[in-house]
């Protein structure tokens, strides 16, 4: 198969992206498939491989246009509308789509034929694993977050005692404990921090603890696991507790990492205005919803803002903050699901919709637009 792989966009209109589908070590890879690597030039340079690995490792400079003309074109983010209309029918495209937006964007690509997955809607299972780029991305992000925080933050993260004086760890809550908030509390415990977490999901108590930390218990009479192990919406009655008993909770920390996100719907407020007015002075919110409308109403996306003392952090792509590493794991999940995807004898595009992780990403097919979310 020919492989295709572009210069990133900005997504949806953000900063540049400065991470890339394919590392050269997983080029090396796919050509030992027999598979053709066509990459643009200057792909992978803000991720920090230049040029000359991709040739090294047996890929092929191409321009744009040849790019989109593969059978099958990767991508971290969506294409753009241009993009798309240099593919040809029956082309594949796999990237993270944003299945969850009804902007048109998938009626265009329907409309020209062009299949596509995105790797958001592969399925959390053991078989998935090693092809869910959420969660190798979420990795990514949870630790960058921490070390966000511990830039802005005006003390030290550990105990610190020293012949001038001594600094108490800082206390750190995370709110949402996914892969994300996981990884923060890890990061945060490892650099000294005293750390508490809650998430509305009950069976995440026991991982909270398993991590090292002190699990946050709120009694909201509600529980907020939905399928797959995701959290889901709480009603409005379970939400107004939450954030009356947050509220009071968060008052006492020195830094909060909210990352409570729900797929297709506007993050949930965790952190009010009325309980920021409560924390001290110098104390920081890494808000990692941001990108979704925040888990507090005075985040700004992508900027870092200071209000009543308390400074926001809104980064939205903190995967992009760290691209090498970033883009070697995603290049590695879409290895392994590239190997789903072909058949290795006959070297040809098999889209089994019986396959339940071919059925539960692919997005397009055949000119028909299949789902969203």
């Amino acid at each position: 198969m020919i492989i295709g792989v572009p210069v990133e966009g900005s997504p949806s209109g953000g900063k540049v992206e400065t991470r890339v589908a394919l590392a050269p070590e997983t080029v090396r890879k796919l050509i030992k498939k027999n598979h053709q690597v066509l990459i643009e030039k200057g792909a992978g340079v803000l991720a920090g491989f230049p040029d000359e690995e991709y040739v090294r490792e047996g890929a092929k400079l191409a321009e744009r246009t040849d790019i989109h003309k593969a059978e099958i074109v990767c991508k971290v983010n969506r294409p753009g509308e241009k993009e798309i209309l240099f593919m040809n029918p029956g082309s594949l495209v796999i990237a993270c789509l944003e299945p969850h937006k009804n902007d048109g964007f998938f009626q265009k690509l329907a409309e020209v034929k062009v299949n596509s997955i995105a790797m958001e809607l592969i399925p959390r299972t053991s078989r998935a694993q090693s092809m869910d780029a959420l969660s190798s991305q979420a990795n990514i992000a949870g630790y960058r977050a921490v070390i966000e925080a511990a830039s802005v933050y005006g003390s030290f993260f550990p105990m610190m005692m020293t012949s001038a004086g001594s600094a108490k760890p800082a206390r750190v809550a995370i709110l949402g404990v996914g892969v994300a908030g996981l990884q923060a509390i890890s990061t945060a415990k490892r650099i000294g921090a005293q750390v508490e977490a809650y998430d509305i999901r009950p069976e995440v108590r026991e991982q909270i603890i398993s991590v090292g930390a002190k699990p946050i218990d709120l009694d909201i009479g509600e529980v907020g696991t939905g399928a797959g192990g995701y959290a889901k919406e709480l009603s409005e009655s379970a939400k107004a507790k939450q954030q009356e008993l947050l509220t009071e909770k968060l008052k006492k920390f020195d830094v909060i990492i909210t990352t409570a996100n729900i797929p297709g719907r506007k993050s949930p407020i965790l952190l009010t205005a009325e309980a920021v007015k409560g924390m001290k002075p110098g104390s920081v919110v890494v808000d990692m919803a941001a990108a979704n409308g925040g888990n507090c109403p005075l985040t700004k996306a992508d900027k870092i803002v200071t209000k009543d003392g308390v400074t926001f952090v809104g980064i939205t792509n903190y995967a992009s903050m760290m691209p090498n590493v970033a883009s070697r794991f995603y290049g590695m999940n879409l290895y392994h699901l590239l190997n789903l995807l072909v058949d290795e004898k006959t070297q040809k595009l098999n889209l089994n919709l019986e396959d339940d992780i071919i059925a539960a990403s692919l997005v397009t097919f055949n000119g028909e637009i299949r789902k969203r979310s």
